[in-house]
């Protein structure tokens, strides 16, 4: 039987400082931030989670639930509601993708609650069967607009990128964009690329959202909102991955790996392939530490993402036999 060791913190290794432009403001004791956006517009993190919500004549809608931010959703909704003398009932939630960490809080709100989404987030959403996220009942396919208590919500479908089924809601009287799990102003993309499951449609999601028109950022991570320029600095970060995994599979070689490795074809492909991207992630870590916070931390298992998409869903470097 084993037990697990207490870690000493000192033993941990060292990242490089968080820059202050990547944080957000402070929380109150209840542990969320809540702010206007812009007029009727507000947004509530917890530091590492956002949502956000938009009062309206007609009730409250609200846009995705992090179960880490939980009942302080309707804290914020209440607190913005008494002291602007509006409602605090949520009629509607709008789901911006399936996921349990930005959708998982959604059942604390009524069943009479009108939940929308795209299409395949319902049908995800049934096969998951998860009762903390209800399946939204009103699906579109590619674009719907909302009029909700004369405010106005575009919702789009581009494709797939971090998932199946994650969409654009933009706020275009609010100019606003809300896009979950692309950009994290301020840092860098957590493990593999924000754990995107398509990354030549995550790659492309950015351009995608800059298209419209908008001036405020909602990504749904982290401690503060977003600008144009997180999101572009984001795409130069990617542009950077992608240029230098090139490189590195254009110059690393593979022989002296299956050289030592013989049989053991696997341990042969992860020592070269950890190699190219060690290569392709050195100069991208050089280049954004202390521009974007955690570059240090991620960009490996980033890189690593991106030159596999490189190579399977580009077909670069791929050789035919003779």
């Amino acid at each position: 039987m084993s037990t697990s060791a207490t870690v000493d913190p000192a033993a941990l290794p060292d990242y490089a400082p968080v820059p202050r432009s990547a944080l957000g403001p402070a929380l109150n004791e209840q542990g969320y931030y809540v702010g206007r956006v812009e007029r009727n517009l507000y947004w509530i993190t917890d530091g590492t989670y956002q949502s956000a919500f938009l009062t309206t004549s007609d009730g409250v809608v609200v846009l995705d639930a992090p179960p880490t931010i939980g009942n302080n959703i309707q804290r914020a909704i209440d607190e913005i509601a008494s002291a602007n003398g509006v409602s605090n009932k949520v009629t509607h939630l709008i789901y911006s993708h399936h996921h349990a960490d930005h959708a998982g809080a959604s059942s604390l709100f009524d069943k009479n609650v009108t939940r929308i989404g795209h299409k395949e987030t319902r049908k995800l959403l049934l096969r998951d069967d998860d009762p903390a996220r209800p399946p939204n009942e009103e699906t579109f396919e590619d674009r719907r607009t909302l009029e909700i208590g004369g405010e106005r919500i575009d919702l789009a479908f581009h494709g797939a990128n971090h998932s199946p089924d994650n969409i654009i809601i933009h706020l275009p009287d609010h100019d606003t964009m809300m896009l979950i799990d692309i950009v994290n102003p301020g840092w860098a993309p957590v493990y593999v690329a924000n754990l995107t499951e398509d990354i030549p449609g995550y790659i492309e999601a950015p351009a995608n959202a800059l298209a419209y028109s908008w001036k405020h950022f909602i990504g749904g991570h982290l401690g503060r909102l977003g600008t144009r320029d997180d999101v572009t600095l984001h795409q130069q970060y990617m542009a950077d991955i992608s240029e230098s995994s090139r490189n590195a599979v254009d110059t690393v070689d593979p022989t002296p790996y299956f050289v030592k490795y013989g049989e053991n074809t696997w341990a042969a492909l992860k020592g070269y392939l950890d190699e190219v991207t060690r290569v392709a992630a050195a100069p991208v870590i050089e280049k954004y530490t202390g521009v974007l916070a955690a570059a240090d931390v991620y960009t490996e298992s980033t890189t690593f993402w991106v030159m596999e998409s490189i190579r399977l869903d580009l077909g670069y470097g791929s050789q035919v036999h003779p």
